[in-house]
């Protein structure tokens, strides 16, 4: 529908609210991490796990049947603020009545869950203000209104796929609000005009954090509000938050936190939000070895938010240096899952090649099958697992080429279903075989 024909009308979440102005930038060394954020995190993530939840892929209605019984608590409140293309509802969860008030919202790529899953356990503990008293907690519900809009894709989260129902990039869609799930995210904005925000999503989990560094497990962005990609008092602000989660994270997944592009997009919420004065950290969930439906980056989420929101609260990110963050190592090339090394590539017909060969899983995490990637010399590809096999020879399976008028060809992109054999013939010794059904 044109937005023209119809606007989107969210009722006033939370009254009247006095937003906290942005901060000043931090001069001098950080201060310490306080022991609250890191330990305190990792007790809350684990005594407040949402069970029903237990991998990343779940629906729309997976996941608010979880929170059904977490939401009946009196100290959080539920508004409807609008529906996804196909009808799903969307709705926002507020907890506290402090005069700053915090946007975080998840799930605007449909299979980007990790915090999604994170927000769920916040939620259980924000819960649990009705019946105990927890100084942290207290502290955050006194002084900061969050507001939190989990699944904000909700149609794209029932394919497990990063569009919406129509196809789009909810996340370049900031201009034209041609989707539902866009005005609805724009309009929430709008009538809480939050002092802070937070982008949740999850990144590609093959990226390196520098030229043959380690795999990212958190990247950290404080957006460019325009093109110019200065610090004015907004970002300067989202700037020293992201440089209080890198402390704190660099000491759960120490060497693992990165920085994002911070190139300014246009078509993008959280540089847009950055531009119109609300201080946003994009938070990206990346990869960690072992686990595969990220229930320890889950962990890592809660820490992350519960360490922003202690240090907004308090105001203590204002005693953080800028140089944390900047000094983060930028995103770097992806690397590949595998490749094998030194072989000589055997296609009937053909004389053998000397060739390696990449492969990349089809979920980088989970493993399972693996499709051909790139065919060449791969000296400076870097992979997770390298398979040596100098002077040897790659033999594929039928079902990896091609044949026409006689020729055969390997295709990129194919299953792989190949073995690793002392010579060119198909009956020489075997040394191993990589793939095939599982």
């Amino acid at each position: 529908m044109p937005l023209t024909s119809r606007r989107l009308v969210v009722p006033l979440l939370l009254g009247t609210l006095a937003c906290s102005g942005a901060s000043r930038s931090a001069i001098g060394r950080p201060a310490p991490a306080r022991p609250c954020c890191l330990e305190v995190g990792r007790r809350v993530a684990a005594d407040n796990r949402v069970a029903a939840i237990t991998a990343r892929r779940f629906t729309h209605a997976d996941y608010w049947a979880a929170l059904d019984p977490l939401l009946r608590s009196k100290a959080l409140r539920v508004t409807p603020v609008g529906t996804s293309t196909h009808g799903r509802a969307l709705r926002a969860i507020t907890f506290g009545t402090g005069p700053t008030t915090v946007f975080l919202w998840s799930q605007m790529h449909g299979d980007e869950s990790t915090a999604t899953m994170a927000l769920a356990d916040l939620l259980s503990w924000f819960g649990e203000a009705e019946g105990a008293h927890d100084a942290l907690r207290d502290q955050i519900g006194a002084r900061l209104t969050v507001v939190m809009l989990p699944m904000l894709n909700p149609d794209g989260a029932e394919l497990f796929q990063r569009e919406n129902a129509v196809g789009v990039d909810v996340n370049r869609d900031v201009r034209r609000l041609a989707t539902a799930e866009a005005r609805t995210l724009k309009a929430v904005r709008d009538s809480i005009k939050p002092a802070f925000g937070f982008n949740l999503h999850d990144q590609n989990a093959r990226t390196l954090g520098r030229p043959g560094g380690q795999r990212v497990g958190i990247a950290l962005l404080a957006p460019a509000a325009d093109a110019e990609n200065g610090f004015g008092p907004t970002r300067a602000a989202a700037r020293l938050v992201a440089a209080r989660i890198r402390t704190v994270l660099e000491r759960e997944i120490p060497g693992r936190v990165a920085r994002y592009d911070d190139a300014f997009n246009a078509r993008a919420f959280g540089d847009l939000f950055q531009s119109w004065g609300t201080s946003t950290v994009l938070i990206e969930s990346g990869g960690l070895a072992d686990d595969p439906d990220k229930q320890r980056l889950r962990t890592v989420n809660v820490i992350a938010i519960l360490s922003a929101l202690d240090a907004i609260a308090t105001g203590d990110y204002k005693n953080e240096d800028p140089a944390v963050y900047t000094s983060l190592p930028v995103n770097d090339r992806s690397a590949v899952d595998v490749v094998v090394t030194g072989a000589s590539l055997v296609i009937p017909g053909q004389p053998p090649v000397r060739v390696d060969i990449s492969m990349n899983y089809e979920d980088p995490l989970r493993k399972g099958r693996a499709r051909v990637r790139e065919i060449g010399d791969l000296d400076d590809v870097v992979a997770f697992d390298t398979v040596a096999a100098p002077g040897l020879f790659i033999h594929p399976a039928e079902s990896m080429l091609t044949e026409q008028r006689g020729f055969r060809w390997l295709r990129l992109g194919a299953a792989v279903q190949l073995s690793i054999r002392r010579g060119p013939e198909p009956g020489s010794a075997l040394v191993r075989e990589i793939g095939g059904s599982r």
